[in-house]
């Protein structure tokens, strides 16, 4: 009886042999596995043998398509920074500078809600406040791109266009921090009602704006 149902099992693993994944295919589900990982543990936690079992893979396999670990990291940041800085860039459309404000924030969170992974991935190792890193180097970018918009806006209301590169600095500051606490938080619930929120304060603030502001407590020297 054993003998007969050892002979069956030997029959169905020679019937149905494992179908092996097209190079492109494995590759994808590898950095989707990756991604994954890297979003729960972080790098440091992560390891190749995790990532081979998650797979159903061998360890050679994830070293034959990235090298190792590290640069199966480097692909999963850079298709991540590349996605976030696409959907930001791609957002600003409108003409007036507070809706793009109200654009520019909306992305932010809609990428945050919509792909926690990749937000977790790309904070993660990555504190938010530090003067390296791939989510800084996202927000940088960003920056750059406010700051244009401010310095044009700035010259309009005869203000200084050099403080541009910090009040735009600060704004999206602003809407990191607050996105990355909203994303634990989900308070309030909906993303449109805290993007209005972080507008309505960067923009009441930017159209009253002193030419010469200083401190109440301590000169500026």
């Amino acid at each position: 009886m054993t003998e007969k149902g050892d002979s069956s099992e030997k029959q169905w693993r020679t019937a149905a042999p494992r179908v092996r994944m097209p190079a492109a295919q494995r590759r994808e589900q590898l950095i989707t596995v990756g991604r994954q990982l890297f979003a729960e543990r972080g790098f440091d936690a992560t390891s190749v043998e995790e990532v081979a079992a998650r797979a159903k893979v061998s360890k050679p396999v994830v070293y034959e398509h990235f090298g190792g670990k590290e640069g199966l990291y480097a692909v999963v940041i850079d298709r991540e920074v590349r996605a976030l800085l696409d959907r930001i860039t791609t957002a600003l459309t409108a003409g007036h500078p507070r809706e793009l404000l109200e654009q520019a924030a909306l992305a932010l969170l809609d990428y945050i809600d919509e792909e926690p992974h990749g937000f977790q991935v790309l904070t993660r190792n990555s504190p938010l406040l530090s003067a390296s890193g791939s989510f800084s180097s996202v927000m940088n970018d960003v920056a750059h791109q406010v700051e244009h918009i401010l310095g044009a806006e700035f010259k309009s209301r005869g203000l200084d266009p050099k403080f541009a590169e910090l009040y735009s600095q600060a704004l999206v500051g602003m809407v990191a921090l607050v996105g990355q606490w909203w994303r634990e938080a989900r308070k309030p619930p909906k993303k449109e009602m805290v993007a209005a929120q972080l507008v309505n304060l960067a923009w009441n603030g930017l159209s009253h704006l002193e030419p010469k502001p200083g401190l109440q407590t301590r000169r500026v020297r």
